[in-house]
């Protein structure tokens, strides 16, 4: 793992780490865990770096609330015909052919889209898919842990009614009858959240996650709920409360997070699709490491009512899948406006399947989104490879040099901090031996970052997405980047319990996704090929605001070209089969 900064000299870094200890107990009445000087050396870190990208940068015109508003403006101008909440909810009943489906059969669909086009036929039933799940789940259980509770009988329950629910002709959508798990951060009516922790945050009341109504309005049968990173915190997969979730590919290898179980329990069967959520790139990581397609949203395209927050300004809720057929109709049902959410922003909503026979990605421009710092030379050619298969389809790709990447990283960085360090805070007084020591040392920084910092960084959102819509987007409708700059490293070597290592390790998978977080655009990553050690390698698909469609026909219509889903994904399979 690389080194996460270079520390500033050691007299202000050790007078900042004497201020913090007195501070930290005095101000917040919360005890230090994190040992050294490693809390003020990100402190002083963070603080340089938003102070020199705001300076002279800001006037009485800035408003944090201008950066929704540019969203909206700065819109992805692609002409689609719209979908509206009856149609998604109630009347999609086909599901579009997919020439770069894996191959199906009757007893094992490959993919979701798979799934729904057999049980239209009445090849199979929503109850035989259910039951194969649950057998698949409690199968790749032991090694990879990918669930934290699996709802079988409950799940067996919904199969059975969405088969009654079709006999008698009423099929809801695309999803009726498919099962699905997801992250262990969205309440569920009556049942526990944990969300990967020990620390008893919410207790159970009324509420469901707005994104699981919706799945269940559509017909989707839910399996339960899935591993995680604790907290929604963390890159690996790592959790010391209910196990590692481990590589799909290989156990000795991290998972990614912090959506890990979503990832896992895709690409190994169990479930047909996901919900996770999305921070830093916690869809992307995972979806990256193994193997799948993971889309982080526009900020505000997708409800988060019911979805516990890493950071509520950066946070984003996402499909994971086998393909990118598969992340549309999953995307189709969740996304729209929603009242209940504050920061919820009233774009249109397609019918991203539909948009795949559109052609959404047709005369799209492309663009190399330059990045600087060290990339894996494995991973590098892997990148090139795929970037002149995008050229052969997409003609010349131009290069983009993405300037502000380091500040917009720190100001994403300070914003996650200071609003987790908010949240967290009661409950580190109270709670603080249930912690992992890696959560618990990437919080404390927020304590302390001044306030002055956080506004600046909130401040200059709209500034920096509006700098980057005529900068690097200015010739492109896409961009592409890989997803992790290295290759999927060992639980041992990230794990982020041991000493004082999980800044580094942090910095070091997050170092291509957490910019876009701030910057509030859709990224999708997708599968390209393997590492040296044949691990999964993904490329980041990065568009204008609300550019899902074009990023979904455009990955569709790549992964058909490198034809991943037949060489890799079932190659996977047959592992573990």
């Amino acid at each position: 793992m690389t080194q996460e900064s270079t520390p500033p000299p050691s007299p202000l870094i050790a007078a900042m780490h004497s201020a913090i200890a007195s501070t930290t107990d005095t101000l917040h009445g919360i005890a230090s865990r994190t040992g050294g000087t490693h809390i003020a050396s990100e402190v002083l870190r963070l603080n340089a770096a938003v102070c020199a990208a705001a300076d002279g940068q800001l006037d009485g015109r800035a408003q944090p609330g201008d950066f929704g508003a540019l969203l909206m403006s700065a819109a992805d101008g692609i002409a689609l015909e719209p979908s509206t909440p009856s149609k998604r909810d109630v009347h999609v009943t086909s599901v579009p052919a997919s020439p770069s489906a894996g191959q199906s059969s009757v007893g094992r669909p490959a993919t979701l889209a798979d799934a729904a086009r057999l049980m239209a036929s009445g090849a199979v039933t929503s109850e035989s898919l259910t039951l194969a799940a649950i057998s698949r789940a409690q199968a790749v259980q032991p090694h990879h842990r990918p669930f934290i509770a699996l709802h079988a009988e409950a799940a067996v329950a919904q199969a059975q009614e969405r088969d009654r629910e079709r006999r008698s002709g009423m099929a809801r959508s695309a999803l009726h009858g498919i099962p699905l798990a997801h992250k262990d951060c969205f309440e569920r009516n009556g049942a526990p959240m944990t969300v990967g922790s020990k620390v008893p945050v919410l207790p159970v009341q009324g509420v469901t996650a707005t994104v699981l109504t919706r799945l269940s309005v559509a017909g989707a049968v839910d399996l339960g709920a899935l591993n995680m990173n604790e907290m929604v915190c963390g890159p690996t997969g790592q959790n010391p409360h209910f196990g590692d979730c481990t590589n799909a590919w290989d156990s000795n290898r991290i998972s990614g997070g912090s959506s890990s179980g979503s990832a896992v329990a895709v690409a190994l069967g169990a479930a047909f699709g996901s919900l996770g959520s999305d921070t830093g790139g916690s869809i992307r990581l995972p979806a990256s490491m193994n193997g799948v397609f993971g889309l982080k949203p526009t900020y505000g395209l997708v409800s988060r009512h019911g979805c516990f927050p890493r950071a509520f300004s950066l946070d984003c809720v996402g499909p994971i899948a086998r393909t990118a057929e598969d992340c549309a109709l999953l995307l189709t049902a969740i996304a729209g406006h929603d009242a209940a959410d504050p920061t919820s922003l009233p774009a249109p909503v397609h019918d991203y399947a539909g948009a795949l026979l559109q052609t959404a990605d047709r005369n799209s421009r492309i663009g190399i989104l330059t990045e600087t710092g060290a990339l894996d030379d494995g991973v590098a050619a892997t990148f090139d490879g795929f970037v002149t298969t995008a050229a052969l389809r997409y003609g010349a790709l131009r290069h983009a040099p993405f300037e502000s990447r380091d500040a917009c990283y720190a100001m994403g960085d300070i914003i996650s901090k200071v609003e987790a360090a908010t949240l967290h805070g009661a409950w580190m007084r109270r709670y603080p031996e249930r912690y992992s020591q890696a959560v618990y040392s990437r919080t404390e920084p927020g304590l302390h970052v001044p306030a002055v910092r956080y506004l600046e960084a909130l401040s200059m959102r709209a500034r920096l997405l509006d700098d980057f819509l005529r900068g690097p987007m200015a010739q492109c409708d896409v961009l592409l980047l890989p997803t992790v700059p290295i290759p999927v490293p060992t639980r041992e070597a990230a794990d982020m319990e041991h000493g004082d290592r999980v800044f580094d390790v942090v910095a070091a998978l997050t170092r291509f996704t957490r910019a876009f977080n701030y910057l509030g655009l859709p990224v999708l990553s997708m599968p390209i090929g393997l590492d040296g050690n044949g691990m999964p390698i993904g490329v980041q698909l990065v568009a204008r605001p609300f550019g899902e469609a074009r990023l979904l026909a455009m990955a569709h219509a790549l992964s058909g070209d490198i034809d991943w889903q037949r060489t890799s994904l079932n190659n996977l399979r047959n592992r573990h089969d």
